[in-house]
């Protein structure tokens, strides 16, 4: 696990679930930077293909580790603890995403996971992502620039 001031880095193995039959793990990059206080990046690397980083909210990544969450292109939910019991975290999680109809399917420890998410809670803690900075000022700037450009390209 690296950090540094103003970023959180780890590597986590993942089981990438191809069928019912057939699986292989594979490492995956977890990121995280408190320029963009509201996202994780996973960097997958799949054997014989390029990295393939996918964005989504670290308190989508948070809430998946207690509950099933996602309604979108990203889905997490636990995977049932062999003992059954509810009042413990699982053990390990299913995250699902998907781009159309196309889906790919990891299983993921827990712990790691929450190691990673605490290193980023001690960086930028959840709910105050908004003390860093105005966001959306700044995103509407960049939007404006980049319709400019476009603009006068065009």
């Amino acid at each position: 696990m690296r950090e540094s001031v103003q970023a959180v880095q780890a590597e986590v193995m993942m089981s990438f679930l191809v069928s019912e039959e057939l699986s292989f793990r594979i490492p995956v990059e977890l990121q995280y930077e408190a320029a963009d206080p509201y996202a994780v990046r996973l960097t997958f690397h799949l054997p014989g293909d390029a990295p393939v980083t996918w964005a989504f909210g670290r308190e989508l990544l948070v809430d998946g580790v207690n509950g099933a969450t996602g309604d979108g292109d990203v889905r997490i939910l636990p995977v049932e603890n062999a003992g059954g019991g509810t009042d413990e975290l699982p053990v390990e999680v299913h995250i699902r995403l998907q781009v159309g109809g196309d889906h790919a399917l990891f299983r993921a420890g827990v712990a790691p996971l929450i190691a990673f998410l605490d290193r980023t809670d001690k960086l930028v803690p959840l709910g105050q992502e908004q003390a860093l900075g105005d966001y959306e000022a700044e995103l509407d700037e960049a939007l404006d620039r980049i319709l400019a450009e476009e603009q006068n390209a065009g």
